[in-house]
């Protein structure tokens, strides 16, 4: 592993010894470390226990009596909420980064583990450790890529830190949360993203190419829950695109890995708090999940404006819509097709008529786990006895999916929902 970039507080790490070449690995960095073995204890893809995880980091499991548990994990309490100055250049008002500040401004922790941009592409997502809450602001914004941000564990054990913050998606967290005894560290906080398909970075080059013949003057992305793709241009431009005008069509079948189209943890289930846009309904939405989310919630005190999260609409449509074409798709992308000149008229009302709120958040985890199962069985079924988690089969069952015989391991079936 060699330092690629080091300046006070925040060192980048832009160069690592090549990974095992391993199946379904997302590259979180376990094996760039010095025990890469230590990936068949941490890996999601391999044999996760979310419910022994579950119980270790928040002290009990999903409750599936619970509203929503079934489809978030566990929680204590969800808003939709925002900065009320927002920060430059973050994705939303950047409530991420500003937690990420506080910590080292109170110093609740000596180093803050993130992804920042790659000096030459700014897509490209570099692992960093950030000792400064001024460099924070480096982090800010969306990548797209695989970045090995647990291969900084051990750089930040060595430099001395004992208490660290880790900003990550779910399969970086799952591996972090199932090694975290064996790490060493007196305190880590865990800041979670959802994550729902990841993929090269060069392949969503091709993706931004195929939404403007400018695509190196695209400087934001983001999906939107309002059904629309946001795009921003260094010339200040700004272009909404409908879901269903995405150049979806045009993109190579592999173009999501399989690790991504059979991610059972689309909500970052094992962070302290999960901070995403899905149930927002405009704004960000916070997934407080235990007594640690509420200590980094505290810390913006009144910098922080919250609301309740609304629920609207009916996702059993579109999640059904979903599972047609996904079966349909024989292990591509799941296209829904129709005529241009609907498109424009369904790109006007399923703001106004579809899931919207908390239930968009449900028919996103309902889709992906409709993914989990039908990608699997079709791609590497010898895993999914290991794979999916019992509440997975649970989301699917309402839309007719069933285990297969040696398709879970023999437990007694889930109650009906």
């Amino acid at each position: 592993m060699t330092d690629g970039e080091k300046v006070a507080g925040r060192i980048a790490l832009q160069e690592f010894a090549p990974a095992a070449p391993r199946s379904m690995c997302t590259d979180c960095g376990i094996s760039r470390s010095s025990d890469p073995k230590a990936c068949g204890r941490a890996c999601q893809f391999i044999k996760p226990d979310y419910p022994r995880l579950e119980r270790k980091v928040h002290g009990r499991e999903r409750d599936a009596e619970k509203p929503d548990e079934l489809f978030f994990g566990p929680f204590r309490r969800m808003v939709a909420a925002e900065l009320v100055t927002p920060s430059l250049g973050a994705q939303w008002t950047g409530i991420v980064t500003r937690i990420g500040e506080r910590l080292l401004e109170t110093g609740a922790v000596d180093a803050v583990l993130a992804i920042g941009p790659h000096p030459e592409d700014r897509w490209r997502p570099t692992p960093v450790l950030i000792t400064r809450a001024a460099d924070m602001a480096s982090v800010r914004g969306m990548r797209m890529g695989y970045a090995p941000l647990l291969a900084l564990l051990e750089p930040a054990r060595a430099a001395g830190h004992r208490r660290i913050a880790l900003i990550g998606i779910p399969c970086q967290v799952y591996a972090l949360r199932a090694l975290e005894a064996e790490l060493g560290f007196e305190r880590i906080y865990v800041i979670g993203t959802p994550c729902a398909d990841n993929t090269t970075t060069e392949n969503f080059h091709l993706f931004l190419s195929l939404l403007s013949d400018k695509p190196d003057s695209i400087c934001y992305l983001e999906f939107r829950s309002d059904y629309h793709v946001e795009l921003r241009f260094d010339d200040g431009t700004v272009r909404e695109v409908p879901f269903l005008q995405l150049p979806i069509s045009d993109l190579p079948p592999d173009f999501f890995p399989l690790t991504c189209r059979t991610c059972v943890d689309y909500t970052n289930v094992l962070a302290d708090i999960t901070i995403g846009y899905m149930a927002g309904g405009g704004k960000q939405w916070l997934v407080v999940r235990n007594e640690r989310g509420e200590e980094l919630v505290a810390l913006l005190g009144d910098e922080l404006r919250s609301q309740p999260v609304i629920s609207a609409g009916n996702r059993a449509g579109p999640v059904k819509g979903f599972l047609v074409n996904t079966e349909r798709a024989a292990g591509g992308l799941p296209l829904r097709r129709m005529p241009k000149a609907l498109r424009g008229l369904f790109g006007w009302l399923m703001p106004r008529i579809g899931p919207r709120g908390a239930e968009f958040a449900r028919a996103r985890v309902e889709m992906k786990a409709i993914e989990t199962v039908l990608h699997l069985r079709r791609s590497a079924p010898a895993r999914m006895k290991s794979m999916i988690p019992g509440h997975v089969w649970e989301l699917v069952r309402r839309y007719g999916l069933e285990p297969l015989p040696g398709e879970r391991p023999d437990r007694p079936e889930p109650p009906d929902l």
